[in-house]
């Protein structure tokens, strides 16, 4: 474990190579696209018209806390939804890349823990794309909806937020990485896993929704959930404009610490295999 710690330490000679691949990522998704990089805007908006429409307006707000209004509830949705395709992709795309990029791996000097960081950080970049989205509908809800929540100074805790998920996202792409190549139907579970994960986080309903706070064991079982300290801070930050809950959510960063160290451990492990089975 030592050994590990100390390798962690050469990723950052390996910054160079990570952007470059990153910068290679993202012209690679949109080439041949007419819109481009547009469609980086393009897709979040699109996203937030469907939610809008069939949880805003179809299905409707259950919870008090959003007035019965659908414009306030499909606001309320993409604060959780934006973060979580960042996630849900960053997972299932990093259980495949040590295969996709085996001709990579196979070359005696390259770093292979560079890939799994290269999915999540154009991801990332991604969900950024997806934050003016975000902000500018707010922004026009704020006005022209009556008893809206604005902005906050506490949105100035979001990147503390956004720190905890890329920590957490990363430690599970490598842990993910390095086993599903030895074992490949992970990437199959992991697909049914993340829907699972979807629902047991509080994305699509708030953690004062009635029958949360009517349930110890329900209310204890999502609060031992990462993702869900995770999601309730960029509701506290965006929707809310509440203060983030310190406590809970520092606790999750060391937990998503933890699961970084652990899940650089295997790979490290596992790396000397890798060539072999892809």
């Amino acid at each position: 474990m030592i050994k590990t710690i100390e390798n962690l330490g050469t990723l950052y000679k390996y910054r160079g190579l990570i952007q470059s691949l990153v910068s290679r990522e993202l012209k690679a998704r949109y080439r041949g696209t007419v819109l481009g990089f547009l469609w980086s805007f393009i897709n979040p908006l699109l996203l937030m018209i469907i939610y809008t429409i069939v949880f805003g307006f179809i299905i409707g707000p259950r919870d008090p806390a959003f007035n019965n209004n659908p414009i306030l509830y499909a606001l309320f949705l993409f604060c959780g939804v934006l973060p979580w395709t960042w996630f849900s992709s960053s997972s299932l795309e990093s259980a495949n890349v040590l295969m996709i990029q085996g001709n990579l791996i196979k070359k005696v000097l390259f770093p292979a823990e560079v890939l799994p960081i290269v999915v999540v950080t154009s991801n990332f970049i991604h969900f950024l794309f997806g934050l003016p989205i975000l902000f500018g509908a707010k922004a026009l809800i704020s006005i022209f909806v009556p008893n809206s929540p604005g902005f906050s100074i506490y949105l100035v805790f979001l990147p503390y937020v956004i720190l905890v998920q890329y920590v957490f996202t990363l430690g599970l792409a490598l842990f993910l990485s390095a086993l599903t190549v030895h074992f490949r139907d992970i990437k199959d579970i992991l697909a049914n896993l993340l829907t699972f994960w979807f629902f047991a986080s509080p994305i699509i309903y708030p953690m004062t929704f009635p029958p949360i706070q009517k349930s110890d064991i329900l209310r204890t079982f999502l609060n031992l959930n990462p993702m869900t300290h995770i999601m309730v801070g960029y509701q506290n930050t965006i929707y809310f404009g509440e203060m983030i809950r310190w406590k809970r959510l520092s606790v999750t960063l060391l937990v998503a610490v933890i699961i970084f160290i652990l899940g650089y451990h295997i790979f490290d492990k596992l790396r000397d295999s890798f060539p072999e089975e892809v």
